[in-house]
Parts: C-alpha cells; sequence; structure tokens
C-alpha cells in the first residue's frame, strides 16, 4: 500500500472542523445569547484607567483624550499615565495633562510595562475596578459602561473589550482586521464557557479584589496580559468578554514587524502554558478551558506548522513532476492557449480541499458574526479576503519561529 501525505493533514482538518462546530454550538446556546443581550451597565463603580506607556509621544494624547471622553461620571473615573522610562518626549506629551483633575501622571525608570502597570494600580488604591488601555488605543465613549456590566457576578474578576484594527491601509493590515474581528467572536464564544486566556492590553478591566488576592503584573514571559489571566483561571474565578465595548488599536504594517510582534505572543503562550501553567492542561478542574480550549490551541500550532510544511512539499512535489513531464517539450507549446484554458472536470476535488473549503468558510462566518455583533466600522468584503489569501501563509512563519525560540530557549526584544 502507498504511503498517502494526506494521512498526516486529515487529523489536524477534522480536529479544526471539530472545534468550530464546538464554538458554533456555543454560540447558538443560551449563556452566549444572553451575553449579547446584556445592557450596559447602569451602575457606575469607581474606575481607575491605567496607560503605561514607553516611547508614545504621538499616541498617548490621543489615547487620554478617548478616556476622558467616555461616557461615565466624571468623579467616577480617572486616568493614570504611565511613563516606563520612555527615550521620547512621551512625558512632555503627558504633561498636556497635568492640570486635568481626572488624571495622574507618573514618571519613572524604565522596567518593563507590568511595572508600569503596578505602579498604575499603586496610584489608585480606591478604586473598585482596574483598566488597562495600551497608548496606541482608544475606545468609544459608550465602551466602559459595556464592559462594567461584566462584573454583575462576584466570580467574574476581569472582562475583555472587542478590539479592531484602526483604518487598515496595507493589505497586511486588512488581513490582521479580519483576524481581529475574528477574535471577537472566538472572545465572546469563549466567555460563555469560561474559556478566556488572555486579557489584552486594549481595554481590559479587573476587580481591584484580584490584585489584592493574586498579587500584581509579572512578566509572564513578556506576555504580562496572558499570565493575569491564567493565574485569575488557575485560582477559580471567571473572565467575561462584552462585545460591544469597542476599542481601536494600530496594527504592524509590515512583515518584520507583524513577525516580531506575533513570535513575542506566540512565544509568550508556549512558555506560559507549558513552564508555569501545564498543571492547567487536559484537566477537568478547569472546564471547557483546560479540556479543550488549552489543549487545542497546542495542537492547532503544530498543526499550523505541519499543514504548511506539507503544503510546501505538495507543491515541490508537483512542480518536479510537471518539470520532469514537460521536458523536451518547447516552452512555446506548454505556454499556448489551449494549455492554459480552465475546465471544472479537471478541478481536484479531493477530501483534503473538501475539508479545507469547510475550514476557512467556517472561519468567514465567524468573522462576519463578529463584525455584526460588536458593529465594528469598516467594510468586511477585502479585509476577509486579505486573511483568506494571506494568513494561512503567514501564520506558519511566526509559528515556526516561535516555536524554535522556546526550544532553543531563545529570547527576543519586544521592540
Amino acid at each position: 500500500m502507498a504511503w498517502d501525505s494526506n494521512l498526516i493533514v486529515y487529523p489536524f482538518l477534522f480536529a479544526a472542523i471539530y472545534f468550530e462546530s464546538f464554538l458554533l454550538v456555543t454560540l447558538l446556546s443560551r449563556p452566549a445569547r444572553e451575553r449579547r443581550e446584556r445592557p450596559a451597565a447602569t451602575e457606575t463603580p469607581s474606575v481607575a484607567i491605567i496607560v503605561p506607556c514607553w516611547n508614545e509621544e504621538s499616541t498617548v494624547a490621543a489615547t487620554a483624550e478617548s478616556l476622558l471622553a467616555l461616557d461615565y461620571p466624571k468623579d467616577k473615573l480617572s486616568i493614570v499615565l504611565v511613563n516606563d522610562g520612555s527615550t521620547d518626549n512621551t512625558a512632555q506629551a503627558m504633561a498636556r495633562f497635568a492640570g486635568n483633575p481626572q488624571v495622574t501622571l507618573i514618571n519613572k525608570k524604565n522596567g518593563g510595562k507590568h511595572t508600569a502597570l503596578n505602579a498604575g494600580i499603586t496610584a489608585a488604591p480606591d478604586a473598585a475596578l482596574i483598566g488597562c488601555l495600551d497608548a496606541d488605543s482608544f475606545v468609544e465613549p459608550d465602551a466602559l459602561r459595556e464592559i462594567v456590566a461584566c462584573f454583575e457576578k462576584p466570580n467574574v474578576m476581569a472582562a475583555t473589550a472587542s478590539m479592531s484594527v484602526h483604518q487598515p491601509k496595507t493589505f497586511l493590515q486588512r488581513m490582521q482586521y479580519a483576524e481581529y474581528i475574528f477574535g471577537i467572536t472566538m472572545r465572546h464564544i469563549l466567555s460563555s464557557v469560561n474559556g478566556i486566556y488572555v486579557t489584552p492590553g486594549p481595554f481590559s478591566l479587573y476587580r481591584m479584589q484580584v490584585f489584592k488576592e493574586l498579587g500584581g503584573f509579572m512578566p509572564g514571559h513578556q506576555t504580562e496580559d496572558m499570565e493575569m489571566a491564567l493565574r485569575i483561571q488557575r485560582a477559580g474565578y471567571a473572565i467575561e468578554n462584552a462585545p460591544r465595548a469597542r476599542v481601536y488599536t494600530k496594527a504592524p504594517a509590515t512583515l518584520p514587524k507583524l513577525l516580531k510582534q506575533r513570535t513575542r505572543w506566540t512565544s509568550g503562550f508556549l512558555r506560559n502554558v507549558i513552564y508555569d501553567y501545564r498543571d492547567m492542561v487536559a484537566n477537568p478542574r478547569y472546564g471547557a478551558l483546560g479540556l479543550l480550549v488549552l489543549p487545542f490551541a497546542l495542537f492547532s500550532m503544530v498543526g499550523g506548522v505541519t499543514l504548511f510544511l506539507m503544503s510546501i512539499y505538495k507543491l515541490s512535489e508537483r512542480i518536479a513532476h510537471t518539470i520532469s513531464v514537460t521536458q523536451g517539450i518547447p516552452l512555446s507549446y506548454t505556454l499556448m492557449p489551449h494549455s492554459l484554458t480552465f475546465n471544472w472536470f479537471f478541478f481536484p476535488t479531493t477530501m483534503t480541499l473538501f475539508l479545507a473549503g469547510v475550514t476557512l468558510s467556517t472561519m468567514v462566518t465567524f468573522i462576519i458574526v463578529g463584525k455584526r455583533i460588536s458593529k465594528t466600522p469598516g467594510t468586511l468584503a477585502i479585509n476577509a479576503a486579505a486573511y483568506s489569501l494571506l494568513y494561512g501563509f503567514i501564520a506558519p512563519l511566526w509559528l515556526i519561529r516561535a516555536i524554535t525560540d522556546v526550544a532553543r530557549g531563545a529570547r527576543r526584544a519586544w521592540r
């Protein structure tokens, strides 16, 4: 019996369809529907939003202005701008808010983002909720009321917003726009089963209680937001999501910058899960997060790399076969118009292609759902097309780099 390379591909495609089926069923469930229909908060607990800054002179002012424009009582909202030893004019850009009673300014030596966040928490001891917002992001006016509503239940210790890319221009940014919208659907669904394992920097909120009980932010292998979320989950608390709390962030415009960002995210996930929180993987104590979400996240990374390498193998095999078949045939003949015509009869209707089509179609459906439930502005067609065409080729590049870094023990600079 001849060896069939598809035998390697099938398990990963079937696993992807299984997980997508789980997501679809959960999306249609009552807990998910109740979260979509949850009204904005009417109660207004005291909130402090921390903005950690490192060389953000061009963006921090717009970020702070968006926070000051939030639809929330001014006496219940404070903003803490933390300059983490910037080497540019970030301190001067922050200084324009010095006279605002809602704003506290902190200038400290560089110690990393987690130290900036902890300094902000210390500066707001009376706040009931602590929020974080990256200095290259900004929020919609109603975002805070939407996300505060997530804290109705006392076991909820954190909540995430709906992130999207602000004004994508390059084809690469358009790919990320669709990816972020897909992420909106994912976080909305996973919150229904308490399966969220990262509280992103763009506008996540925490109860002050969680820092008193579990401590402040840690380096977390350069992913302090992921480490904090896993720590919260390990302690038995819940993380919620507000699908209509819209926050916009800038996305890398070039491939090198994107690979650097995603390599940090992916290697941080691997190190957190493998080194520090491996007891949560496949552990029924943590429900869907332990039994399904974390194992599938690890499995999908292996699958992404495997499918990418198999695609290269199959393409090389096809090229080699074409060269061997056309040897001795004049190039002018192989490029004649009759040889370039397309006929559906010869379309390769393989099981692999069918499963890949189902997987991609479901992902595009989730992108459409994410845009609808979050009401994120922007056109979707060209962005979804960019995602469909590019993501499968680019994502394996940072997966391979991150897996290699973790295996070698190598660490890369954040910026």
